[in-house]
């Protein structure tokens, strides 16, 4: 078995900075680290907290591996994750990529020897580099990602048809310019709606050009947003945000400046978060059931722990459903949430 000098005798370098650059500590330049992680994948090197467990050769972990561990969004899907996998007597170990390239490198390796098999979402990644960061032999299951080009099971967001379903509804109910909030310009999910919207606009609303504000997914982007059009240099009726924490955003931002939400502007997000429903008004939303992406995901893996051969033909695609609250007017072809309850139909 490899060891952690073999690998920095590999890369032609010491071993503390290959044990840094395997970490995804800082003070490593980048053609270091992609030495030292080439080095890695040329001698199969297994992190030495995880080599005792091979001696078992199972370890009733999964690995996780996601974008960000912060926000409701990744909250929930952990939850469905550890749904399925606490009934099968399985284990979670957690990983983040920071929005890093290096550190999503850092994060797959540090998985290797520990788990049985990995669940990743790369959002940014493209399928030829996330193909030299993952081992072959260990079953891999992508959230949120085509994997076809890399012929591994995925469970998707059917993205685009959910925001042009969106935009659809909000133009059919009144809407004369529908302004979008758009997400990370490198992030799929975001390209996908934001590709959904304007096509949506192109064939519906046809002369009126589709007018996108960049955003980030965070509540911050919503309050940017939301003073452009308390200022008067955002003419609209009614804004989709590409996830509902910039809906959040937009909408206290407008509260604290007395603009009447559905009365003066529509507002509508995507991913139906818990808080989504809570809100008041509330956020009427694409609604994914996020712990669903999770759970799917969970299965897919399990299937493959236990032999059946998976590749992308077994992906799953979720379609979102338009749940219509309070944020805007009655939207033709929306299912109606509970405006009692706040609830949204399962």
């Amino acid at each position: 078995m490899a060891t952690l000098r073999d690998v920095a005798r590999e890369a032609g370098v010491s071993v503390a900075t290959a044990s840094r650059a395997i970490n995804g500590l800082g003070n490593v330049t980048a053609p270091t680290r992609a030495a030292v992680m080439a080095a890695v994948k040329k001698l199969n090197f297994v992190p030495h907290s995880g080599a005792r467990s091979l001696t078992r050769r199972k370890t009733d972990t999964v690995g996780v591996i996601l974008p960000d561990l912060f926000g409701e969004f990744f909250s929930e899907i952990i939850r469905g994750i550890d749904l399925v996998a606490h009934e099968s007597g399985m284990h979670l170990l957690l990983g983040n990529m920071h929005g890093s390239t290096h550190e999503t490198a850092a994060a797959i390796a540090a998985m290797r020897g520990r788990v049985d098999g990995l669940l990743v979402m790369p959002p940014d990644l493209k399928p030829e580099l996330l193909a030299d960061y993952l081992d072959p032999a260990l079953p891999t299951v992508l959230l949120n990602y085509d994997a076809g080009p890399l012929d591994l099971p995925f469970v998707a967001v059917d993205n685009y048809r959910g925001a042009y379903a969106m935009t659809e509804a909000l133009l059919t109910a009144g809407a004369r310019q529908v302004v979008h909030i758009a997400g990370p310009k490198h992030n799929r999910d975001a390209r996908d709606r934001q590709r959904g919207f304007v096509e949506a606009m192109a064939k519906i609303a046809g002369e009126r050009s589709p007018v996108i504000l960049p955003g980030d997914f965070s509540e911050e982007s919503g309050e940017k947003a939301a003073r452009l059009f308390v200022e008067g240099q955002l003419p609209a009726d009614a804004v989709f945000a590409a996830n509902d924490q910039m809906a959040v955003g937009l909408i206290a931002e407008l509260a604290r400046a007395g603009v009447s939400v559905p009365g003066d502007v529509m507002v509508a997000g995507f991913d139906d978060i818990p808080l989504a429903r809570h809100l008041s008004p509330g956020l009427t939303t694409m609604q994914v059931n996020i712990d669903r992406l999770g759970s799917t995901g969970m299965m897919l893996l399990l299937r493959l722990l236990r032999g059946d051969a998976l590749g992308a033909a077994s992906a799953t695609i979720l379609n979102p459903n338009l749940i219509a609250r309070g944020t805007t007017a009655s939207l033709p072809g929306a299912a109606r949430a509970s405006a009692a309850a706040g609830a949204s139909p399962t």
